[in-house]
């Protein structure tokens, strides 16, 4: 509330009107948040940064320029017909028979989806689209990664939902975008930083040449 005030007094002082606070798209916003944005965008200058700088971060922070590696797969859900362990080590035995019929076919596959899963997937032949990791529960991501490209799961991986017999369809590994992909958008991250700390700025120093009634702001005397 104290930064809310000066920065108010502030605008008003420099005869920021609502009218200059407006934006292009012709939004209207509260008249205090008007006058506030209408003082900082004409007194904090960002500075626009150089290639150097961009390429600097750029090569800083490569992991944050790589796609997520992609896991196009399908399960078969083999849902125990009670809690108890007799029902689920009759899933179990249910889920490796079919394991046994279907190898690594992806036709047969996507039949035993169809005729036996207990997930609505099996409408899309068991189909899970394209996964990401931390999509799904650890010990099912755990072995579809263990899979080949092509390949079923040899044994059924039990989740609290069932046993899920698993196929990998294909492996997209992520990649590491090249600078030139990703050149914009650092240089509108470092900018947008460079206005927030030129802002963070501006307001110290008006805390330190200002007073605001009744309110002592912290660090200044």
């Amino acid at each position: 509330m104290a930064v809310r005030e000066l920065l108010l007094q502030e605008a008003r002082r420099a005869g920021i009107s609502v009218s200059q606070a407006g934006d292009e798209a012709g939004r209207t916003e509260v008249e205090e948040d008007a006058l506030i944005h209408g003082l900082l965008e004409e007194q904090v200058l960002p500075v626009e940064p150089g290639e150097s700088e961009c390429r600097r971060y750029y090569d800083a922070n490569l992991d944050r320029f790589r796609t997520p590696t992609l896991f196009e797969a399908a399960h078969i859900l083999i849902e125990p017909d009670g809690v108890d362990e007799d029902a689920w080590t009759l899933a179990f035995e249910r889920a490796r028979k079919i394991i046994g019929e279907i190898g690594d076919d992806a036709s047969k596959f996507a039949a035993a989806a169809r005729a036996h899963s207990g997930c609505a997937s099996a409408q899309q032949d068991g189909s899970l689209g394209q996964i990401r990791r931390g999509e799904l529960v650890p010990e099912i991501h755990s072995a579809l990664e263990a899979l080949p490209d092509c390949g079923t799961s040899r044994e059924p991986v039990r989740s609290r939902f069932g046993w899920h017999i698993l196929r990998l369809h294909r492996r997209n590994e992520g990649r590491t975008m090249t600078f030139d992909m990703v050149r914009e958008r650092i240089a509108d991250m470092l900018e947008a930083r460079s206005w927030s700390i030129g802002a963070a700025r501006y307001v110290a120093d008006l805390a330190a040449r200002n007073h605001i009634e009744g309110i002592r702001i912290e660090g200044t005397s």
